[in-house]
């Protein structure tokens, strides 16, 4: 009997034994490749989400033969997203882990191109909010709960790398100059003001946000760096949307709907937003007047109200003519309108600070714009091993109307007469653009060779009517000297070729692009500007590698442009502040940069950490210049101002403490040092930082939270912008099987947003302090409508041992 016993307490204990190793060592493994051609994927982006959360349990690359493996895995219900650039995702649901069957081989999954991908795989699953590259950060916007019922402007104030300062302007941090693409296409042929665009473009029509630090070939040579807005598609099959609206204390509101139905063949796609807004600010400026026999100050101090609404409209079209040919097309229309009061009192003081002459000025403005884009995308597969053809064109048209009046009265001294003041100006865009591309793998391996072609042609036509009130005849007389005609054309021919190779864990990418740039301009007034036409070439490299399933190793070396166009050359004179009047420059030169990155990425199953160092150097740099008159007057415009030499140091990673806690956070620190000839005020070096952090949880009931910091402080050639602050905290409930949700969120809730900038010329100096009021509490309630047909994926069974 003991003997007995004891045996089954042995077998007890060998079950339990058993049992704990399956809890800990459960393993899901599977192999990545292409639907065509059965090629291995390596460095594949795999996720795995246990049960219904939000936040992965861990993400892993797949190795060089596409194989990966999580292992250590307790007895659970799973579910897998695989994602790969230029695939569309795949995931596998309904993983089961059990004590018994412990090791789940998912066998070979296949990934089809984006382009030509015609079902959903699966119900789509929730993608990790940010996403790192060697050359590119992914923000997923899906993925944000701040991000819901918000616009492209709120979601890119908290996009790793990126600053968006307070007139809505977005810039990759280290770089310069900007730009702000639309899938994969230049913004700035689609608006004339691209804030407008972005402060309506609702964000539950934003699929993701792309920071590309070093643009490959294929795009345009403008700008140190790019931010791609991708839009949403639609591919889901069936009918799905959502509608939203959000209304905050401040009396901004925000409402959009978005709708999409997808057939066999062909996908219907559309969206609506309607935006309100009211901003309110202060600000004060204090200017220094250094001259051989005096000194004398300028004080001034302002306050502005504007408020603001607008509409955006997109519709699309997306036809898959047969397995090997499609046609997408889209249109977007955009409307804003805007008024504004603002009053400013000017003090000025002589050399013992004793105020001379106070004058008190009135501002109104009444403003709208509106802008018509059409997109069509032809795609055509040529072959079996992966070759295809691109064809698209763009066209768009934008008008834009400005009437604003100011009217100047002096407190003292009481003898000086008043003045009033209106400006009419009337803008409008054409732009024109062509792009034909072709890709292939050459050698059948894991190769590909890009070429291309395109042409952009931009027309912007600027009117501007400056007329002053006679007080003896109360009529309005044109002010000849400040009105004025501005006619912009530019032509640009480009071609490319680039060729890609990923073998053993090592990716080469190098490219050429040639540019050949043809602008003219002229003015009313009879002048005219034809700039020689330019041939500007290119060159882009990049190695990758990456090694021990863990590390991945970067450099890349780039040569960018930034072309002079119709904001920096318009020559018209703007004097809606007489003491600080601005104008832009015809005769700017297109400004070249240099630049390399290095990068480290370090990769753990809850962490990732990915420094960054990056040096440019960039000659003829095109800044505003200030200069001050012996009148007292200052004059700014835009000037080459010289040479600047910079060096950055970026650290990026994210932490996952737990499957329900995410965590993410970026820092820069670029020393920057500018020389110039134009004048000594501008040999000037200093540091800029930025830094930014997020914080994302999953709580009980269907309950998330996140918030984000967000800090800047940067240098240019004639002085600094101080270090500024803003953050933004959300809470979201989703209810009824998460088809409606509810958010909360406030934006600095700790004090309005503060500006403060310095600057420096060799006879004076000026200190600038303004607040916004960016404090805010909104409320937001968002609907989904999903009727959606699942294609889900059969987990092989495993194999059957054969007897020998």
């Amino acid at each position: 009997m003991k003997i007995l016993t004891s045996f089954l307490l042995l077998v007890a204990c060998c079950m339990a034994a058993f049992g704990a190793k399956a809890a800990e060592k459960g393993i899901i493994r599977g192999k990545v490749i292409e639907e065509v051609g059965a090629l291995p994927i390596p460095f594949a982006v795999v996720a795995i989400f246990e049960g219904a959360a939000e936040q992965p349990l861990s993400t892993i690359q797949s190795d060089e033969n596409g194989i990966f493996k999580f292992v250590n895995l307790k007895p659970a219900t799973y579910r897998l997203r695989v994602s790969y650039v230029g695939f569309a995702s795949l995931v596998v649901n309904d993983i089961i882990i059990t004590e018994k069957d412990f090791d789940k081989n998912l066998g070979n999954l296949k990934l089809s191109n984006e382009q030509s991908n015609l079902n959903e795989v699966v119900i789509t699953a929730p993608k990790p909010l940010v996403e790192f590259g060697a050359d590119v950060i992914t923000y997923n916007v899906g993925s944000s709960i701040l991000a819901e019922g918000s616009t492209a402007t709120d979601i890119l104030k908290n996009v790793p790398m990126v600053q968006v300062d307070i007139d809505g302007n977005a810039t990759i941090a280290g770089k310069r100059s900007t730009r702000v693409f639309i899938d994969g296409k230049p913004s700035d042929y689609m608006t004339s003001n691209i804030t407008d665009l972005l402060n309506v473009l609702p964000s539950d029509a934003i699929e993701k946000i792309e920071v590309m630090t070093n643009p490959p070939s294929k795009y345009s040579g403008d700008g140190e760096g790019i931010l791609n807005i991708v839009m949403k598609k639609g591919f889901k099959v069936g009918f799905n949307g959502n509608i939203g609206i959000t209304a905050g204390l401040q009396g901004n509101t925000n409402t959009n709907a978005n709708a999409s139905y997808r057939g066999k063949n062909y996908n219907l796609n559309g969206s609506a937003a309607y935006r309100q807004n009211i901003g309110k600010g202060n600000s004060e400026s204090y200017r220094t007047n250094f001259f051989p026999d005096t000194t004398f100050y300028y004080n001034q101090f302002n306050n502005n109200r504007n408020k603001s609404d607008g509409g955006n409209f997109r519709l699309g079209f997306d036809w898959d003519i047969t397995p090997k040919q499609s046609l997408r097309i889209s249109t977007n229309y955009n409307i804003n309108n805007s008024n504004s009061r603002s009053g400013n009192d000017f003090y000025y003081l002589n050399e013992d600070q004793i105020a001379t002459r106070l004058r008190n000025q009135q501002n109104l403005g009444d403003g709208n714009s509106h802008n018509f884009v059409f997109n069509a995308d032809y795609n055509l597969q040529t072959d079996t091993v992966g070759g295809k053809l691109t064809m698209g064109i763009t066209a768009n048209t934008n008008a834009n109307n400005d009437l604003r009046s100011y009217n100047r009265t002096y407190a003292f001294p009481a003898n000086l007469n008043p003045s009033l003041q209106q400006n009419d100006n009337e803008i409008s865009n054409q732009g024109l653009n062509f792009n034909l591309d072709y890709d292939k793998p050459v050698f059948k391996k894991r190769d590909q060779l890009e070429l291309g072609m395109a042409f952009n042609y931009r027309k912007n036509d600027n009117d501007l009517l400056v007329q002053n009130f006679n007080y003896q005849t109360e009529q309005y007389l044109t002010n000849k000297a400040l009105t004025n005609k501005f006619f912009y054309n530019e032509h640009i021919l480009s071609g490319y070729a680039s060729y890609n190779l990923r073998l053993n864990g090592w990716g080469f990418k190098g490219g050429l692009r040639a540019e050949y740039t043809d602008v003219n301009f002229d003015l009313s007034t009879g002048a005219n500007y034809h700039v020689d036409p330019y041939l500007s070439l290119f060159p882009n490299v990049s190695i990758n590698h990456y090694f021990k399933k863990r590390y991945n190793f970067g450099a890349t070396y780039s040569v960018r442009i930034n072309r002079p166009r119709e904001n920096t050359l318009n020559p018209q004179v703007n004097n809606a502040d007489t003491l600080n009047i601005s104008y832009g420059n015809p005769d700017l030169s297109p400004a070249y940069t240099h630049q390399m990155d290095f990068s480290f990425g370090a990769f753990g199953q809850k962490w990732s950490f990915t420094p960054r160092i990056s040096y440019s150097t960039a000659r003829g740099v095109i800044e505003r210049y200030r200069m001050v008159k012996p009148n007292g007057v200052s004059e700014s415009t835009f000037d080459n101002v010289g040479t600047n030499h910079a060096i950055a140091l970026m650290l990026i990673g994210n932490f996952r403490p737990t499957s329900k806690i995410s965590t993410n956070g970026n820092f820069s620190i670029i020393q920057s040092r500018y020389s110039s000839k134009l004048n000594s005020s501008l040999n000037r070096d200093g540091l800029s930082l930025r830094a930014s952090l997020g914080f994302s949880m999953q709580l009980p009931f269907k309950t998330a939270f996140e918030s984000y910091v967000n800090y800047a402080n940067n240098i240019n050639a004639q002085g600094r912008n101080k270090g500024s602050i803003n953050s933004s905290f959300g809470a979201r409930k989703t209810f009824f099987k998460n088809t409606l949700s509810a958010r909360i969120s406030t934006s600095d809730p700790f004090g309005r947003r503060n500006n403060n900038s310095f600057n420096q010329g060799t006879n004076f100096t000026s200190q600038s302090y303004s607040t916004n009021n960016s404090s805010n509490v909104s409320f937001s309630l968002n609907y989904r409508f999903t009727k959606v047909k699942v294609n889900k994926v059969t987990i092989p069974p495993p194999p059957v041992p054969v007897k020998q």
